[in-house]
């Protein structure tokens, strides 16, 4: 695929960064816009109106995107649409989400600050199924490997589990998180009681504190 054109879908909840990354990978020839969305149903029904013409290559993902998280997203992207490349991007260093995002099978995970040459390197790689690994990264995963990486208990979250507490910490009610995430309460409440456990935390007002201790509240 070196001379082959990548189609790209760009998901981000603010207008003026995806009006910005169409201009950056506008002056690339390689890479065409095959569109933009703000929030994840609105990319998903974007992949599937294209999935018979094979539209999209890639999709640059935002890691928060208000009301859906993003690795929730790329979950579902993966389950429906295994074969499109998916990257990250997010305004949080590769310390912060990067494991977790390659994890639930993230192509790729960069900062919004990177330079627009890697951003191609990262989108090619992509579109040909490949993973792109940033030297950070590189680091973290081979410390991973190796046991050397000292590990937060929040680390031992599931990804719902870890979206839970990001809502909870931003002040959201459990019936509120219920409605936003299509769950029942007694799921909801039953996410909470493990996150508690896991973090031996006992009451929203510790969590809040814990998030904001670790940088674990995503910008909307």
């Amino acid at each position: 695929m070196k001379n082959s054109i990548s189609r790209l879908l760009i998901v981000d909840d603010h207008m003026i960064i995806r009006r910005g990354l169409v201009q950056i990978l506008s002056e690339n020839p390689r890479i065409e816009i095959a569109g933009e969305a703000a929030d994840g149903a609105s990319a998903l029904r974007l992949l599937r109106s294209h999935a018979d013409s094979n539209a999209v290559d890639v999709v640059l993902l935002d890691i928060a995107l208000g009301e859906r998280d993003g690795i929730d997203v790329l979950g579902a992207i993966r389950h429906e649409f295994p074969r499109v490349g998916v990257i990250m991007l997010s305004v949080y260093p590769e310390s912060q989400f990067a494991l977790r995002a390659i994890r639930s099978g993230a192509n790729a995970y960069l900062n919004k600050g990177c330079a627009p040459e890697e951003l191609f390197a990262a989108i090619f790689r992509a579109a040909e199924g490949g993973t792109y690994v940033t030297a950070a990264i590189a680091e973290l995963m081979a410390l991973d490997i190796r046991g050397d990486r000292s590990s937060a208990p929040h680390e031992t979250l599931s990804n719902r589990e870890y979206q839970v507490l990001q809502l909870l910490a931003q002040g959201e009610s459990v019936s509120g998180i219920a409605q936003q995430l299509s769950l029942s309460v007694n799921t909801i409440s039953t996410y909470r009681a493990r996150i508690f456990e896991k973090l031996g935390l006992r009451n929203n007002v510790e969590l809040a504190g814990y998030a904001a201790r670790h940088q674990l509240l995503t910008l909307s």
